[in-house]
């Protein structure tokens, strides 16, 4: 290029430049209008607006807040079974609530719990009554920590609360909130294949979680910090009360989150995958709960892969766990109809 040659704009700069007319414009509207304030775009859907509890305040409520959030990213550090106070140890395994709930409770179909607050109280089929979110996060505590339920009056739960709360602020009463749960993948026509599954778990999963699913620690079982890589399965996993003990719950939550990296809208394990490799971990050994059979007082009201007893619509166990639930829903739907006094078929 000559001394004297003309200097051509980059192509960043000319994007910049015309992005800087486009807005102008924008906001100056046609001759003589009047100019409007330019409206904030939508967030791309995979990309939650949720609060950042690292920017409220250093007073007692944000400090609360805060403390919620490292209850639930590493629950075990505070309230495990091995911190240094027995009266403190109110989980019964060494996960955190971090391992389902992703990304601290911000991740859609990852068993977030934004938005959640404005839905307490609300009646619990499993229960048969109303719940509170204190309720709730105690139902976590004891299945999915395998532990035992927190004082509604302690400092730890009134830290849970609040955070719930926070991730909530912004979300309307009454207005659908999306992502909750962990999905909606189509069912098989079939029964899932744990035997299929396991293969799957050996060429997917077996890197990350071991041979026996047990893992991977981030130091020595004595220095209390948790997992780098959850349990599956074994004692330091969540027990068969637990959600994540459910097919349904399982597998959706495998397509849409795992491995790690995947999101909804991106999955990497197909839906037939994902089903016979769920198949496949709920079908492995874990703490057991008592009392299971005192669940669903109502036996039209349970979900149709809750993996134990008892049951109304006469299929045995082993589809209930693995399905094809279908047939299920179907017997369920006539049962309801026939205690309503509608017509049996």
């Amino acid at each position: 290029m000559g001394r004297h040659a003309t200097r051509r704009p980059s192509a960043t700069a000319t994007v910049v430049a015309l992005a800087a007319v486009l807005v102008a414009a924008a906001v100056a509207g046609p001759a003589g209008a009047r100019a409007e304030t330019p409206t904030v775009p939508a967030l791309p859907d995979r990309v939650l607006g949720a609060p950042d509890p690292g920017a409220l305040a250093d007073d007692e409520a944000g400090r609360l807040v805060r403390r919620g959030r490292d209850l639930v990213t590493a629950t075990y550090a505070h309230i495990g079974p091995a911190v240094a106070d027995p009266a403190r140890r109110y989980a019964g395994n060494n996960l955190a609530c971090g391992n389902c709930h992703l990304h601290a409770g911000t991740k859609k179909f990852g068993l977030p719990i934004y938005g959640l607050f404005a839905l307490f109280p609300q009646y619990s089929a499993r229960a048969g009554a109303e719940i509170t979110i204190e309720d709730r996060i105690d139902g976590c505590m004891t299945r999915s920590m395998n532990g035992r339920p927190l004082p509604a009056d302690s400092p730890e739960m009134r830290a849970f609360v609040a955070y719930v709360r926070h991730l909530s602020d912004g979300y309307p009463p009454g207005r659908p909130v999306s992502g909750l749960g962990t999905g909606a993948m189509p069912e098989l026509d079939r029964a899932a294949d744990p035997e299929r599954g396991r293969g799957l778990y050996v060429r997917a999963c077996l890197d990350c979680h071991g041979r026996d699913g047990e893992g991977i620690r981030r130091g020595l079982p004595t220095t209390a910090l948790g997992y780098m890589v959850p349990p599956l399965w074994g004692p330091d996993s969540f027990n068969d009360g637990a959600g994540m003990a459910r097919l349904i719950t399982a597998a959706n939550f495998l397509h849409f989150n795992m491995p790690h990296g995947t999101d909804y809208l991106d999955p990497r394990l197909s839906v037939e995958d994902a089903w016979d490799l769920a198949a496949f971990m709920v079908s492995q050994p874990r703490p057991q709960r008592a009392g299971l059979d005192k669940d669903f007082p109502d036996l039209l009201a349970k979900p149709v892969d809750t993996p134990y007893g008892p049951y109304a619509d006469g299929f045995p166990e082993r589809q209930h766990k693995y399905g094809p639930f279908a047939p299920i829903r179907a017997e369920i739907a006539r049962l309801r109809a026939a205690r309503a006094g509608g017509s049996p078929r």
